[in-house]
């Protein structure tokens, strides 16, 4: 039996507890390599480029890429190294180490290539500290991590705090939230539904209710002012829109994510589902499809993904296609392409921003080494 005042297992009253805590402080940077074989060419052996700064444990970092190695006894190899902002010089020394992982075209860390430096004081301005021998070039090239001229490493800054010892309350294991599961079956099963929609020569029946919650166009359309005008009873047309682009809207409505697709569907998709995402106003997809389109930026999409960002009015996506186009020495390839074209003539204001904001860019590089 229990002692007198104990509590009895499976009782369902919490059990005292504590842990020792050795957390630290993780800051997470992505550095794009954006026409590789240019940059290499470029910079020899010793020389680099520097990344933009991050944030990490309330400091400000810079990683330094040196294509070629950072001496002569590691010129066959890529070498990555980070510092402290040197405009940082009244911050105090920090310990930290970094880690770098060559990522494949999933953004999965490369087991083989995942390095971490020993932990180290940092100095603002001073040298810094990282991997003399971090990928090998040879092994890049050959290699499918490196796609369109392109690859990414992921550097983690970890700073580490004091060890603590804190009270903790056990708890009951509690599974994840699987609403998005539960939606998701109601839309295959089509149990309840009560509207259909009528794409391209496709129907697809949905609930009312969901629609409405997730969309104010949806809710105006079937309940609101708009009703009269875009349905019919418990029909609905919907024009200009594929009807495998509407499957893909359905399906975040109910499941608030995207259903599965190859790589190379996403960007066309994202394109698509960023149109019904402006149309029907739901602003967390339009964020995804950006994202997406960020992500699958290249030569031959730059300019038609610009005018789309222009279109609607997304600034995230614009502003990623300009610095696209102005730092990775695209621009002159991007102009041979039908989308360029189609952009000098459609919106001409735009390729003015673009050249205004490239000779801004050479001017600094000129006069500051920016």
């Amino acid at each position: 039996m229990p002692a007198p005042g104990s509590a009895a297992v499976g009782d369902g009253e919490p059990r005292s507890a504590s842990a020792i805590v050795g957390e630290a402080v993780t800051g997470h940077h992505l550095l794009h390599i954006d026409g590789y074989s240019r940059i290499k060419d470029k910079l020899p052996t010793g020389e680099s480029i520097i990344s933009r700064p991050f944030d990490a444990g309330g400091r400000r970092w810079f990683i330094d890429f040196y294509p070629n190695g950072r001496t002569s006894k590691c010129a066959d190899f890529i070498s990555v190294y980070l510092y402290l902002d040197a405009s940082a010089v009244e911050a105090e020394p920090v310990m930290a180490r970094g880690k770098f992982d060559l990522l494949d075209r999933d953004g999965k860390p490369v087991p083989s290539h995942t390095r971490t430096t020993t932990l180290r004081e940092f100095y603002p301005g001073d040298v810094g500290y990282g991997i003399a021998e971090f990928v090998k070039r040879e092994f890049l090239e050959k290699s499918e991590h490196l796609s369109n001229d392109c690859f990414k490493i992921s550097c983690d800054v970890i700073i580490p705090h004091e060890l603590r010892t804190e009270d903790r309350i056990s708890s009951l294991a509690v599974p994840p939230p699987d609403l998005d599961r539960h939606l998701g079956d109601l839309l295959v099963t089509k149990e309840g539904a009560d509207v259909t929609f009528h794409v391209a020569g496709k129907e697809f029946s949905a609930h009312r209710f969901l629609l409405a919650a997730r969309s104010r166009v949806f809710r105006a359309e079937l309940w609101g002012a708009m009703k009269e005008g875009a349905a019919t009873g418990d029909c609905v047309r919907v024009d200009d829109m594929l009807p495998q682009v509407f499957k893909a809207l359905l399906h975040f409505v109910y499941t608030d994510s995207l259903p599965r697709m190859e790589e190379q569907e996403e960007a066309v998709m994202a394109q698509h589902l960023l149109e019904a995402a402006d149309r029907y106003d739901m602003q967390r997809l339009r964020l995804i499809c950006e994202d997406m389109l960020c992500r699958h930026l290249d030569v031959s999409t730059a300019a038609t993904t610009l005018l789309l960002a222009e279109q609607h009015h997304c600034r995230g996506l614009k502003e990623a296609c300009i610095e696209f186009l102005i730092s990775c020495h695209a621009l002159e390839e991007v102009m041979e392409t039908d989308g360029f074209e189609h952009l000098v003539k459609t919106c001409p204001a735009l390729v003015k921003e673009i050249v205004s904001k490239l000779g801004t860019r050479l001017y600094k590089r000129r006069k500051f080494g920016a």
